[in-house]
């Protein structure tokens, strides 16, 4: 079933020896919390996407605007690699992910990918090989070219434990690419290390492993060759997936747990793989890392996920096959912004980047010394991991009124806390003749949502609204008569009846 928050109030009990090694006979104590620093490593970034633990026990990263660069954890200084001359950065766009290649010594190839403008009207996204050498990046091949668009493009790299390259790419804003198998968007890749198509893969000449995704933030393998995936949801379900060869994933069919009539007639027709999780409200879930260090044993065997709504890190565990996840603890909840991506060094030091200079900063950021890379380590006498962390859900103000509750777990990522949205991407609610004008006209609206080609005939925005359909009348009622009676608005409230009447004739 859809879930609407999952309330864990525990960890799961791990038996790991945290200075010493002891005798297998011998029982370990896990500490009540154990004590950790949290640093900043380095600031005054743009946008740090990508954080890869290097072959040189140095952290390379990814900035938005076209940077790779590799930081020494050890002195703090940083060092340009490259910086790619056509690197399209917009509000998502720009460049993302790398991955290193497993023999690094022998063959110094890193992978990356990025958006571009191969033209005036077209975006595309490309995966490419840089080889290393004496410091500095250099000599492109382009291995791979899809579509791309301004939202919806992924995407994370990651080299599987048979050295292949494995592709996460999002459905670029096109809802019908990700169930179709002749688009390579909206799917997990599986390539060869020179960008062919392995023979053994599900479908026979396709680079497709699994399909059936909206748009996949992280990709990560666990010990025992798991892959995970953290997913954005539309106007609901966010989802952590164990991703499997040739299954269907469910996007746009299926959101979540295949639970509403329309979903189980589909269900029943086709293989749909559920989520392990499922987020709703969304929390726009990042970069996701496997913690197998015991330097920090409550976090042992764990998948860390980083967050951008909610701006948070969350430690997941898995069970031992990694077909469910047995508990779920917030750490970091709200105190450095936006949260963009996390990697783990052999020591179980963990790095985490902030996204507090992107295209939708939460309020209050950026602040002075945004982006940063963080750094979070053992260390006796420091805070008890325990401070750290929080409970997965937070009541709101009783006496809040239930709209601005709604509005704050549905609406604000976009059109913001004080309703003014985001110039050119998403349209300010405050003073909007469609909020304070015809109440039919805005149900319409929260109910069926907005396509990219209705906005574009308005010639300013171009960014998809979901349809809130999934949401009873009167919590539609709530939120429309919030945002009608602020936001400079002053307008009636909103009735359940007209909902309802709304919801029955949509087109009039």
């Amino acid at each position: 079933m859809r879930i609407w928050m999952l309330i864990i109030s525990g960890m799961s009990i791990m038996v790991f020896g945290i200075l010493f090694p002891r005798p297998q006979s011998a029982p370990r104590q896990i500490p009540s919390s154990s004590t950790v620093e949290v640093s900043t490593l380095l600031s005054g970034l743009d946008v740090p996407w990508d954080l890869c633990w290097g072959p040189d026990n140095q952290i390379w990263y990814t900035e938005q605007a076209g940077k790779i660069s590799r930081l020494d954890p050890g002195t703090g200084k940083s060092e340009l690699l490259v910086h790619i001359p056509d690197v399209l950065r917009l509000t998502t766009p720009g460049l993302m992910s790398l991955a290193f290649h497993p023999d690094f010594k022998r063959q110094p190839y890193l992978f990356t990918n990025y958006t571009y403008r191969k033209d005036s009207l077209t975006i595309a996204t490309k995966l490419v090989r840089y080889t290393y050498s004496k410091g500095k990046l250099s000599a492109p091949v382009i291995l791979l070219e899809i579509p791309g668009h301004k939202g919806h493009n992924g995407s994370r790299i990651v080299i599987s434990p048979d050295h292949k390259i494995m592709y996460a790419t999002g459905d670029a804003v096109t809802i019908t690419n990700a169930q179709s198998l002749a688009s390579l968007n909206g799917k997990v890749l599986r390539l060869n290390l020179d960008g062919t198509v392995p023979a053994d893969n599900p479908i026979k000449g396709s680079a497709v492993w699994s399909w059936g995704h909206r748009n996949i933030q992280g990709l990560v393998y666990s010990p025992k060759g798991i892959l995970f995936s953290s997913e954005h949801g539309d106007a609901t379900d966010d989802e952590l997936n164990k991703i499997l060869p040739g299954n269907n994933y469910g996007w746009p069919k299926v959101e979540g747990y295949c639970d509403q009539p329309r979903e189980k007639q589909c269900c029943d027709s086709a293989r749909i793989t559920p989520p392990l999780m499922a987020w709703t409200p969304t929390i726009a879930p990042a970069g996701i890392a496997f913690y197998g260090s015991h330097a920090i044993p409550e976090w042992q065997g764990c998948l860390l996920m980083t967050t951008l709504k909610e701006a948070d890190l969350r430690v997941l565990k898995p069970d031992e096959k990694g077909d469910k996840i047995i508990s779920e603890r917030i750490y970091l909840d709200q105190q450095y912004g936006r949260l963009r991506d996390v990697c783990v060094s052999p020591t179980g030091d963990v790095y985490v980047s902030t996204s507090n200079r992107d295209w939708n900063p939460g309020k209050g950021f950026p602040t002075q010394g945004d982006d940063r890379i963080l750094r979070i380590r053992r260390k006796n006498g420091g805070i008890k991991l325990a401070d750290l962390s929080g409970p997965v859900a937070s009541a709101r103000p009783a006496h809040e009124p239930a709209g601005k509750a709604l509005y704050h777990q549905y609406c604000s990522s976009c059109h913001k806390e004080d309703g003014k949205g985001v110039a050119g991407v998403f349209p300010s609610l405050a003073g909007s003749p469609h909020v304070k004008g015809d109440k039919p006209v805005l149900l319409r609206i929260i109910l069926g949502g907005i396509s990219p080609a209705k906005q574009n005939a308005s010639g300013k925005y171009d960014q998809q609204m979901p349809a809130f359909l999934f949401l009873k009348d009167e919590d539609i009622a709530d939120i429309a008569t919030y945002i009608r009676a602020g936001f400079e608005n002053d307008s009636e409230r909103v009735m359940p009846r007209e909902v309802s009447k709304a919801r029955q004739d949509p087109g009039k």
